[in-house]
């Protein structure tokens, strides 16, 4: 069955079936653009969303060595490949649907308009043809008439005795003309008829139904086509359904791996400050009177040491904070744990930089190998002051990490013989945090005590925090505390000054 053979005369019926065609294509390439419209708004939403809770700053990138505070950075980036997705296939369907089929659909147009004018055409010669017929049949039958009207005037003209010879002589002739002109016409019309009968039959057999045929292949055509674009529709998503699938599984993985254990163990890790507790404070008995010089109450912390640390409130700002003293290169106003993680992190951070300088010096060394071998590609002279700028680097890089490879040994050292004096060479005051340890000081010091020892100051000091005292390289200081592992020792000045000072800016006099 065919359109050619069976809709033979469903011209209007075709011509508005293959147009509904045609504007099912456009409507489906409206929905599918559409479709493209709503992906890429929900993707850009989506980048939104996970910029806005992306974490930033140095105080998120701590906060990201926590499992919970990671995997949640871990979702956000599985969420904005998520929408990278999403946007691949708003743009598969744009171009593999939309365009596509808007190019195929005009071309489809043009055949269709093509096949109908040819229908068209065909009509109109059939019409015309038609016509023709119609127009040597009325000339036959009026000839036909005339003929017979004039063969009935000649047999009455012979008939009437009135009637010369002549008359009837011209009558017959007038009669004979007549009737051969009405047999021209008869044959001009069964010509005609015959031609007629044969273009109607090549029209109805053969020009419509091909023509038809070519209108129904094309409209199978065109649903093959929309039937494939509407696959398009499922396969362009199945495609980066993987990769979809790999994200979400991500985030799942991201929720898994939490350990809270980890995290808790972490944060220890980070704020322990490697401290002792404070010791009880010994009852003073005013009603003895004045102890001796040599008591052990000498050796405790001062009364007001336990009471503001560390139970003091050191996130608000202290008399003693506002004048704490400056940072120190080698993080020793950190407590000990946290100084020792500054010191790695440090040691860390110049081991890159000296491995990316090294890495440069050996491309310049190459390359001025390459000059020496190859004049003419360059002068070799010409990265000699790169090369020495590069080599100073890498001797001062190399310097300030022995320095810093020292500072993590002491301190490594120093947190292992906490409750012994310090001998050693470290440089740094207390820590930041520990500032207001010293906050107050009633009536410092009234107790008559008698020096515990005798040391020396191996660098200055300058005693800013209240409690602390300042110290010059080389003075001799008399001990009348010793360090009870929190880095700190109280000392007597030869001027009388008396204070706190850091045990490891002094080393002991034997």
């Amino acid at each position: 069955m065919d359109w050619g053979t069976d809709l033979w005369d469903q011209y209007d019926v075709i011509d508005k079936h293959s147009q509904s065609g045609l504007d099912l294509v456009e409507r489906y390439i409206k929905f599918v653009k559409e479709r493209t419209e709503i992906e890429q708004s929900y993707a850009k939403q989506l980048r939104s969303l996970t910029k806005k809770y992306a974490k930033r700053g140095s105080k998120e990138e701590q906060d990201c060595k926590f499992s919970n505070h990671a995997s949640f950075q871990e979702i956000l980036n599985e969420l904005n490949d998520y929408a990278g997705q999403r946007e691949l296939i708003a743009e598969n369907m744009m171009t593999g649907i939309c365009v596509e089929l808007t190019k195929y659909l005009q071309e489809l147009k043009q055949e269709r308009k093509t096949h109908l004018s040819d229908a068209k055409k065909a009509q109109q010669t059939l019409e015309s043809s038609f016509k023709h017929l119609e127009s040597t049949k009325k000339r036959f039958a009026k000839e036909w008439a005339e003929a017979d009207k004039a063969t009935q005037q000649a047999e009455k003209t012979e008939s009437d005795l009135n009637a010369t010879r002549l008359d009837v002589e011209k009558a017959k002739q007038h009669a004979h003309a007549r009737t051969h002109t009405a047999e021209e016409c008869r044959n001009d019309y069964a010509a005609q008829l015959q031609k007629y009968n044969k273009e109607q039959n090549l029209f109805y057999y053969s020009e419509i139904p091909q023509i038809f045929n070519k209108l129904q292949d094309m409209d199978e055509r065109r649903v093959r086509r929309l039937a494939e674009g509407y696959c398009q529709f499922s396969d362009i998503e199945k495609k980066v359904l993987p990769i979809i699938s790999k994200c979400l599984e991500g985030i799942s993985a991201a929720g898994v791996k939490i350990n809270e254990k980890q995290d808790s163990v972490l944060f220890i890790e980070q704020h322990k400050s490697g401290f002792e507790r404070p010791g009880d404070v010994e009852f003073e008995d005013y009603s003895q009177g004045i102890k001796p010089a040599t008591s052990d109450s000498s050796l405790n912390p001062p009364k007001v040491r336990a009471k503001l640390w560390p139970f003091s409130k050191k996130h608000k700002i202290s008399h003693a904070e506002k004048h704490m003293p400056p940072a120190a290169e080698d993080f020793s106003h950190l407590p000990p744990e946290q100084r020792k993680k500054r010191l790695q992190a440090k040691i860390d951070d110049i081991t890159k930089e000296l491995q990316k300088t090294q890495d440069q010096s050996d491309a310049l060394e190459k390359m001025k190998g390459v000059y020496e071998q190859n004049p003419q590609m360059g002068d070799p002279s010409s990265l000699e002051p790169q090369i020495t700028e590069t080599a100073q680097n890498i001797g001062r890089l190399r310097g300030e990490l022995a320095k810093y490879e020292t500072w993590l040994s002491e301190a490594v050292g120093g947190e292992e013989s906490s409750n012994t004096i310090n001998n050693n060479t470290q440089h740094g005051v207390v820590a930041a945090d520990q500032s207001n340890i010293y906050t107050e000081f009633d009536d410092e010091f009234d107790d008559i005590e008698s020096p515990i020892g005798q040391c020396t100051a191996l660098y200055t000091f300058q005693g800013n925090s209240e409690g602390t005292i300042s110290i010059t390289e080389g003075e001799l200081l008399s001990i009348m505390e010793e360090d009870k592992g929190d880095g700190w020792m109280r000392v007597l000045r030869a001027s009388g000054e008396e204070g706190y000072i850091p045990s490891s800016y002094v080393k002991l006099t034997p």
